[in-house]
């Protein structure tokens, strides 16, 4: 993917899996890449049309809850790009966990009974769900492990007001809920999921992605009861497989470890189940579109024209 030069360009930042342009100081541009990360990893080959299945479910969900906060979306020029407003962003990234999974399950496994400040009920198997949905914040590295911080820390180091926490805890849990009733209605359950808020002046705006594979975690619901009681594995659409498949080859991101091989077959099968939960989770096949990188400037900048960015 090539890396785009802008008129009135300010800044570009090539995160994880987005290269993102600021033009002024009141826009971004993000490109969706096909890269893929895995514990704050970037791994070695790119999964084909994984950016434009995050970038297309992005839109669809930020559009579908739009009622509930204002977020940053202007314009969605190709199948991989977005563009939108540039906010100031909170350095914290709002984690809201409907079931005891993932890292909560790994944190509860280990004997511990409290989360970012929250504390979890006894008697909780893998999957379970908590009585009401939890938000357990955590930090955004810039580089590094993004780490577990707690509502009493976020105010007191001065990330958000509690005012603001107040908004940010209620939109949070308001999204989590309206995602919650989409997957549903496709047969999936919103396991936990992560926001990203800023401000522009004293308005506070959902960012980035939401209700992705990358950033949310589903289960099938036909059956989870049955596989709970049975203590088996539930089926799930998300990009945990793909951290299993890295933990059963001994690999979790510590210093010293190597990335494991990616044949071309694990590619496509990693691909083929980003498709599915495209499917899954928007109801519609999913139509892959290559656009070239001239193609994509040309597309940017038509849409950045008729935004009123470029005179």
């Amino acid at each position: 993917m090539a890396t785009f030069q802008f008129p009135n360009q300010t800044q570009f930042y090539k995160g994880k899996v987005r290269d993102v342009y600021s033009i002024g100081t009141d826009t971004l541009v993000m490109v969706a890449s096909n890269r893929i990360s895995a514990f704050d990893v970037i791994l070695p080959k790119p999964i084909p049309y994984k950016g434009q299945v995050l970038n297309q479910i992005a839109a669809y969900m930020l559009q579908a809850t739009q009622d509930i906060c204002k977020n940053w979306l202007l314009n969605v020029p190709a199948p991989h790009v977005s563009i939108g407003k540039k906010c100031e962003p909170f350095k914290i990234e709002m984690v809201v966990r409907g079931n005891l999974t993932g890292h909560a399950w790994r944190t509860y496994q280990s004997g511990q009974r409290k989360l970012c400040g929250i504390v979890l009920p006894e008697g909780m198997k893998e999957n379970d769900f908590f009585p009401t949905p939890i938000i357990t914040p955590s930090t955004k590295a810039v580089e590094g492990h993004d780490e577990d911080i707690s509502k009493e820390t976020i105010i007191s180091k001065g990330l958000a007001t509690e005012v603001d926490w107040s908004v940010l805890e209620n939109y949070a849990l308001r999204l989590f809920e309206r995602g919650k009733q989409l997957a549903a209605k496709r047969g999936l359950i919103l396991v936990d999921t992560k926001y990203e808020f800023g401000k522009i002046a004293d308005d506070i705006y959902l960012m980035d992605e939401i209700h992705t594979p990358d950033s949310s975690r589903y289960f099938y619901a036909d059956g989870f009861d049955e596989r709970q009681q049975k203590g088996e594995k539930q089926k799930q659409l998300s990009k945990e497989f793909v951290r299993e498949w890295l933990i059963a080859n001994h690999f979790m991101g510590k210093p010293g470890e190597i990335v494991p091989e990616m044949t071309d077959e694990w590619i496509n099968t990693i691909s083929n189940r980003y498709i599915e939960l495209y499917e899954q989770l928007i109801g519609e096949a999913f139509i892959p579109q290559q656009i070239s990188d001239t193609d994509t400037y040309a597309k940017i900048m038509d849409a950045l024209k008729k935004l009123g960015v470029y005179h």
